[in-house]
């Protein structure tokens, strides 16, 4: 399966049970009271960062993905299972957005978020008793879950990053470096996905492959920022030359010029050049000698140099380890969910909530003392005014639960 490190998941969380009608029913007790049990929360939609998962490959796939649902109370105020939380397993450095904006930032095993909530159970008859109504008839229906839009967005958590053009021979380097495998080729092209591998020179590190860069890329040319987003998390970069090129010194200033343009961080990020493919060149030095910062010489061909910087990576990963900030992750938290939400279906408009539906149930839409006080109520939770902000004028329909209204605003002596 090819590596890919974006995708878009459609996510709903479980539906809350719904509660339960019941009344006691036993010998000698001839006005038994009633016992419906509440139904059980639907389950969440959990992100949670794994080891074992290496890029968002999996949700190309299974691009839709729902909880369980609650469980419906039962007589004798039994109280319905709670649904099981769904968790979704991504590769660490996972950035997660919503339609919403930005939801979390995952880095480090473990970490994890909720992107979608289960709904809340219905109320069972038990539990809506009360002294206005003794005897309840009906329970409360299950609460949907949430339903969300992901756009998941991977970007590697390495020590060390290889940058620079195409060709540059980043691929045979991390080759040399690492155990890692990439593809490798007697013939001129570019790597199209990143690779990662591990570096052992004393102390372990990891070594990112980020595909090959192009001048214009923080602009977004070629394949700019799918692949320069990979270098923001590096503590280190290692930037690759072919020393056998035209001119690798302005190589060197045009993928820091790319890097700089993308992040401005990145000017102060630890750096090394790797000149690479020195078995081309006669004399290394006059190459050496126009670049400005710290060169280390290497083939990957005949492997010379490459244990020299195996250990001066390890030295620039300990220094960046140092004077860089704790990778952490983080949460954006918003406020619960909303009591109601409006829908616009075409001509209409629909006003979705467990409570708001459980009043238009409960009225007796033929009293107009009734219909007062459900428009009051309104009111005081504000739907009259979510509807105007929402476009809706006087005379349109207006659908709650499974009644349809025309909308008529308190100030003009009729009703929603």
């Amino acid at each position: 399966m090819a590596f890919a490190d974006e995708a878009r998941v459609f996510v709903r969380g479980g539906r809350g049970g719904d509660g339960a009608v019941s009344f006691r029913r036993e010998p000698y007790t001839p006005r038994g009271g009633p016992n419906g049990g509440d139904g059980g929360k639907g389950g969440d939609v959990v992100l949670e960062v794994s080891p074992s998962v290496r890029d968002l490959a999996w949700f190309a796939d299974h691009p839709h993905q729902r909880a369980r649902g609650g469980e419906p109370g039962g007589k004798s105020n039994r109280s319905g299972g709670a649904g099981e939380d769904l968790v979704l397993r991504v590769p660490d450095g996972t950035v997660v957005r919503d339609e919403r904006g930005f939801v979390a930032d995952l880095v480090g095993e473990g970490a994890r978020a909720v992107v979608a909530r289960g709904g809340r159970g219905g109320r069972g008859n038990a539990s809506l008793a009360g002294p206005r109504n003794r005897v309840p008839r009906s329970a409360d229906a299950g609460e949907p879950g949430e339903e969300r839009r992901l756009d998941l967005e991977l970007r590697l958590v390495a020590d060390v990053g290889l940058v620079g053009l195409p060709n540059a021979g980043k691929s045979t380097l991390l080759s040399k470096l690492t155990a890692a495998r990439p593809k490798i080729a007697d013939y001129p092209f570019t790597t199209l996905s990143p690779n990662l591998g591990v570096a052992e020179a004393g102390e372990r590190f990891v070594v990112a492959d980020v595909p090959g860069l192009v001048e214009g890329a923080s602009e977004g040319k070629g394949l700019g920022h799918r692949f320069l987003r990979h270098v923001s998390r590096c503590r280190a970069l290692a930037i690759v030359v072919d020393i056998s090129g035209d001119d690798p010194a302005a190589d060197v200033v045009t993928v820091r010029g790319e890097l700089e343009a993308y992040d401005p961080s990145m000017k102060d990020r630890p750096f090394v050049i790797v000149a690479t493919k020195v078995d081309l060149v006669s004399d290394p030095q006059d190459a050496i000698g126009r670049m400005h910062g710290d060169v280390a010489l290497v083939s990957g061909v005949t492997g010379e140099g490459v244990d020299a910087l195996a250990a001066r990576l390890e030295a620039l990963v300990g220094v960046a380890a140092e004077t860089a900030a704790p990778r952490e992750s983080f949460v954006v938290l918003r406020p619960g969910r909303e009591r109601f939400t409006i829908r616009r279906e075409g001509e209409r408009y629909r006003v979705i909530g467990r409570d708001v539906e459980r009043w238009v149930a409960e009225t007796d839409l033929d009293d107009p003392r009734a219909v007062t006080a459900l428009q009051k109520r309104f009111v005081k939770e504000g739907v009259e005014r979510q509807l105007a902000a929402a476009g809706a004028r006087r005379g349109d329909e207006v659908v709650i639960g499974d009644r349809a209204f025309e909308f008529y605003p308190e100030d003009e002596g009729g009703s929603a």
